[in-house]
């Protein structure tokens, strides 16, 4: 199959596919991100208040850093 003509085609199929796919993937970007403004424009994102277990997982997460950055200052517990 030296034939320059199957070459070409075969380029041009995987280029045009290559466009389908990539607007494709575009388009649903838009659809994404308009659905985004919309829930953005609604405005009514109330923020919960921050249950128990997850006050005391960033609790103890920042405990950790504290401890963290004390050894890298070499500060003694």
């Amino acid at each position: 199959m030296q034939d320059p003509l199957f070459y070409m085609s075969m380029a041009a199929a995987g280029l045009a596919g290559l466009v389908i796919v990539a607007a494709t993937a575009l388009r649903g970007w838009n659809g994404w991100l308009d659905l985004k403004r919309a829930e953005l424009a609604q405005g009514n994102h109330e923020a919960a208040p921050p249950s128990a277990a997850t006050r005391i997982e960033v609790a103890d997460l920042k405990e950790r850093i504290r401890k963290l950055e004390a050894i890298a200052a070499g500060v003694d517990l």
